[in-house]
């Protein structure tokens, strides 16, 4: 049976509760819940991101969510364990609701026997050679001509650096970052970046900042290539390769920076996936 197309994210959710992806979320209960705070500095590199991670275990897959720093406490996973996801799919808090939701979807699909999944092993090795590795695949499903300018829409230094080696432009925004490794300004607002856009990369924060609805449309009504690379909300954005997102790479928990071993990523293309 095919799934819905949806537009937004809202509607999205509102199939899942209707039943439309699956099992009754009113059926699944979180197993486990924890609150991450992950901090990185890649060699030879004066700047260090700070991360910020929710992650809901439902059975044997996992949902996850970034948010902004004081945005969720600790104190939230106390009692999150055993809750139903429908409850969860309709609390208050955007990254609480986009983790149920790409719990939900990764347990009613997951990424391991998903249909037009490619896997991509990403090698043993420091941070700087998982992240180099990570950050070529993402780039890989680029499909520019020389000079293109691509909105990347948050920022990752050696992203920024992968786009160039495809010959194009990088248009970097950010809510956190004033300035890339090299020194170029960031963008805070991305209707700035989006305007000039040939391609868009986003990030899977754009998720649960209730930003991903925005640029979606965007590039949905313009006709340019959306990317979405998604450690965060990977199965959510999975689910729009039908409705203006051009590719997804998947990377569900855990996340190659919690790891040196080899590990495993996804990428879909629209038309692929099912």
């Amino acid at each position: 049976m095919p799934h819905p197309t949806p537009q937004t994210v809202a509607e999205l959710t509102d199939a899942v509760l209707a039943g439309a992806y699956g099992p009754d979320p009113q059926d699944l209960a979180v197993t486990s819940a924890f609150w991450l705070y992950h901090t990185t500095r890649l060699a030879g590199s004066d700047v260090t991101y700070h991360n910020h991670y929710l992650v809901l275990r439902a059975g044997d897959s996992f949902g996850a969510s970034s948010f902004e720093a004081g945005e969720l406490a600790p104190g939230l996973c106390e009692n999150a364990s055993g809750h139903s996801l429908d409850k969860l799919l309709g609390h208050e808090s955007v990254p609480v609701r986009t983790a149920a939701l790409d719990a939900y979807l990764a347990r009613a699909r997951p990424h391991r026997a998903a249909a037009g999944a490619e896997p991509v092993r990403l090698p043993a090795g420091t941070p700087e050679v998982r992240a180099r590795a990570r950050d070529a695949s993402i780039a890989g499903l680029l499909d520019i001509a020389p000079g293109a300018k691509v909105a990347l829409i948050g920022v990752v230094n050696p992203l920024v650096e992968a786009v160039r080696e495809r010959g194009g432009v990088c248009l970097p925004c950010d809510l956190n970052l004033r300035a890339t490794q090299w020194g170029e300004p960031v963008a805070d607002d991305m209707t700035e970046v989006l305007a000039e856009a040939d391609a868009v990369v986003a990030t899977g924060m754009t998720l649960s900042n209730g930003t991903f609805d925005l640029v979606l449309e965007h590039c949905r009504e313009q006709g340019v290539p959306l990317i979405v690379y998604a450690q965060t909300g990977s199965a959510v954005a999975r689910a729009f390769l039908a409705s203006g997102v051009t590719a997804v790479n998947a990377e569900p928990f855990p996340f190659s920076q919690f790891s040196a071993d080899p590990t495993v990523m996804y990428r879909y293309r629209a038309g692929t996936a099912s």
